[in-house]
This record gives structure tokens, C-alpha cells and sequence, in this order.
């Protein structure tokens, strides 16, 4: 009874008012944006980043997690994802191929997403219904160039459908939420739909994906990348090798490093069919990482090499890349890529996506497109993840009290100011 009194009026356990919902203690802190890597305590209130300091009382707090041995970033920032599940069409990502976001993101610390092209103009509205706005996960988009969105070859090949005014205007009637304009899967020689895709990606002033497609002689990949696409545009699917990223040589392809040097961003996207080791190895040896690691989450990547969002980035732990500039290509990088630079960071006054994570050691394999193995020696592993203030997932239950120190009879032992896990919360 004591325990739900203090709950109810918002009192600390050591009796005095609580400054803050949640404290997360004694974690170590990695945030790209403000340069952290070290030991901080990580204070949250009304949904935002209230403190983070080296040392926070937690008397201060309603609620207080002890993370040490524990890593805490921002909630990771997946911008490759296709989730627009709800339609029943077969053999399509505006369909069977897409999965409901929320039983896929926050156990892997994931707390926004970006779905890459699933839905078009014609079919956007549709998608936001009842997937946008149903979903706990905050889900944005790039609007395909095909306004009838990746539904498979009939539809994706038709260049009479890749207008890009009409995906200009949809975009600019849900700014923020349309977050780019997305190109995928042509097959044939033209460059219209890259054309069309940049036309409205430059009229609506948002970034363009590319999914280049089939290889073409017609279009090769260092015109696409030094004359088609603009900075800040996004190459997706780097590490793939199916379009000439690696020359015959082994060499990274003088286009992906003059690209670069344009301001062309270069995205993992592993998917089912688009990471090889034999082209990520030598690309990080010549010095080329990407700029953001993204899954490409649909029902055959998760249970295929891809898996998820933690496994892809365990993959460049083996391959020697630092936790911190993993996790930075996880946050802070996609978060600006889309132009939500609210988001990926953990500043005072910031929205609270936290991700606390576990680096486990052992012995893994991690397993590319084609099924070859690398072993590593560490996992990362989600123990717990906040969105927007709340407690939205806990592996191991370590916010929770030892049911043995609670009353007989005890009930529900969470509150709405940082708890969702509870069945008895009743969403606002």
C-alpha cells in the first residue's frame, strides 16, 4: 500500500516530491551529437531530457534505474524499413512483405523508423491511417516515385506512374512525416524514375532514396552518384556489389568516393539481398564505412542474415568498426539524414528515446546475403528501451521491484509518468 500511495502522489521512495519520472543511473552514456562517451546519469521529465549530469540524486526521481555495466544512447533510428502491413496483397511491400512496426522496433531499441518507399501518393493516406497513426513506434516515410508504391514489378516499372508533382504535393501536405522521396526496383535502362524522384524531392525540398535497381549499362552507378543525385541524397543498399559498388579490381568504386565527396550519403540497407562480407570487408579497408546502418526490415530479411537492428550493427562490431561510431550511425546520423535533428541525440530539452544497451561477449556468427559466416566476439543486446518518456520495453525486468519486497496482494507496481508495460495503462 505504501509503495502504490507513493506512486499515486508522485513521491520519491526516500520521501520527498519527485523532481523527475524516470533517472537512469550509473550508464555509459554515448551520444554523437554532444561528443559523450563516458559515465552519466540521464534524468527525464514530461516526455523530454531533463538533466544528465555525472552524478543525479535519486531521491530526485519517481522511478530510478540502475544501468551500471550498461550502455545508454538514443533510441535508434532505422530509416530503411518497410511496415505497411495492413493491406493483405500478396507478394507486395504495400502488403505481406511489410510488417506491423511495433513488434519489431523497441526490443531492439529502435524507437523510429522510416518506411522506404512502401507507398506511393495514390496509397500514402492509406498507410498513415492504419499504420502511421496507430502505431506506438514513431513511424515517417519516403514516398515512393511510383504512385501506386512497391508492389512488384507491373507497378514498379511503369514510368507513366512516376509523377513527380502529385508526389511533391503529398509530401508537402505531411511535412515532417514524409520524410524523403524513394526510387526502388527498376529494371529497366531509362533513368526516369531517379529523374522524376529528384525532381520531386527538389520540389517538396526533402531527400531522395536510391534503390538502384537492376545494373544497367545504360545508367552505371558513378553517373548516378556524381551527376543525378544531390547532396544529402542517400544511396541505399552500399554494401550490396550487385551494381558495380566494388570495380573489377576490388577497388571501391571511384563513383561511390566522388559521391561522397558531393555530399551523397551512403545507407547499409541490408535487407535479404543487398550485404556481402566479400563488399563490406574491403570497403572498410579502403576507409569507406557508411554513413547510417539501416536494416531494410521486411518478412524474409528478420529471418534471413538481416534479422534485426542490432544484429546488423553487432556485424560491423566484427568487422572492427568502434561501438561508438556504430551506435552514432544508428542515431545521430540517420536522425539529420531525414532532417529530424530533434531526434538521435540526448540533449537537455530533447524528445526521450533512450536505448540501453548490453554488449555481451562470447563467440556469434553473423551470416551475409549469400549465407557465408563471420564469427565475432560481441553481441549487442536491448535491455531496455524509453520512447518519449515511458518504459516501453524491459528484457530482464531491471526497472522493476523483486516481487518479495512487495505487500501481499500487491498489484500494479508501474506509473503512466514512466511505465507503459503494465496491461492495466490505458494509452492517453
Amino acid at each position: 500500500m505504501k509503495l502504490a500511495l507513493l506512486l499515486a502522489i508522485g513521491v520519491s521512495a526516500f520521501g520527498q516530491q519527485a523532481k523527475y519520472d524516470l533517472l537512469l543511473k550509473n550508464g555509459h552514456l554515448v551520444d554523437a551529437k554532444n561528443h559523450l562517451s563516458a559515465t552519466y546519469d540521464v534524468a527525464i521529465k514530461d516526455g523530454k531530457i531533463a538533466e544528465v549530469a555525472k552524478s543525479i540524486n535519486p531521491a530526485s526521481a519517481l522511478k530510478t534505474v540502475d544501468l551500471q555495466g550498461l550502455y545508454v544512447t538514443p533510441g535508434l533510428v532505422d530509416i530503411h524499413v518497410h511496415v505497411y502491413a495492413s493491406t493483405g496483397e500478396e507478394r507486395s511491400y504495400a502488403g505481406d512483405y511489410s510488417l506491423f512496426p511495433d513488434g519489431f522496433t523497441f526490443r531492439n531499441g529502435v524507437t523510429t523508423v522510416a518506411d522506404a518507399g512502401s507507398s506511393g501518393y495514390k496509397n500514402f493516406e492509406d498507410f498513415k491511417t492504419h499504420i502511421i497513426d496507430r502505431s506506438k513506434t514513431r513511424v515517417l516515410a519516403f514516398l515512393n516515385i511510383v504512385g501506386a508504391g512497391m508492389r512488384g514489378p507491373k507497378y514498379e516499372n511503369n514510368q507513366t506512374d512516376m509523377e513527380p508533382g502529385p508526389a511533391a504535393e503529398m509530401a508537402k501536405k505531411y511535412p515532417g512525416i514524409v520524410v524523403g522521396i524513394k526510387t526502388a526496383h527498376y529494371a529497366g535502362p531509362e533513368w526516369t524514375p531517379v529523374e522524376h524522384a529528384v525532381e520531386a524531392g527538389t520540389a517538396a525540398n526533402i531527400p531522395v532514396m536510391v534503390d538502384f535497381g537492376a545494373n544497367k549499362p545504360e545508367r552505371p552507378i558513378d553517373v548516378l552518384l556524381t551527376q543525378k543525385l544531390r547532396p544529402g541524397d542517400i544511396y541505399t543498399h552500399c554494401f550490396s556489389g550487385l551494381r558495380g559498388e566494388l570495380d573489377p579490381q576490388g577497388r571501391v568504386n571511384r563513383g561511390m568516393i566522388e559521391g561522397r565527396q558531393r555530399g551523397v550519403i551512403f545507407d547499409v540497407g541490408h535487407g535479404g539481398g543487398s550485404f556481402a562480407w566479400r563488399v563490406a570487408v574491403p570497403f572498410l579497408q579502403q576507409g569507406f564505412m557508411a554513413d547510417s546502418i539501416s536494416t531494410d526490415l521486411h518478412y524474409s530479411s528478420m529471418n534471413t542474415g538481416m534479422k534485426d537492428m542490432l544484429n546488423v550493427m553487432s556485424k560491423f562490431l566484427a568487422m572492427g568498426v568502434d561501438l561508438n561510431d556504430v551506435i552514432a550511425k544508428a542515431t545521430w546520423n540517420p536522425a539529420r539524414e531525414i532532417h529530424h535533428e530533434e531526434l538521435g541525440h540526448l540533449s537537455v530539452g530533447a524528445i526521450a528515446d533512450v536505448a540501453v544497451l548490453r554488449v555481451q561477449t562470447g563467440a556469434f556468427g553473423f551470416v551475409d546475403m549469400y549465407g557465408a559466416r563471420m564469427n565475432g566476439r560481441q553481441k549487442l543486446i536491448c535491455e531496455l528501451t524509453v520512447h518519449n518518456g515511458k518504459i516501453v520495453y524491459d528484457l530482464n525486468g531491471i526497472s522493476r521491484p523483486d516481487w518479495k519486497t512487495l505487500p501481499r496482494g500487491y498489484g500494479n507496481v508501474g506509473d503512466p509518468r514512466w511505465d507503459t508495460l503494465n496491461p492495466l495503462h490505458k494509452e492517453p
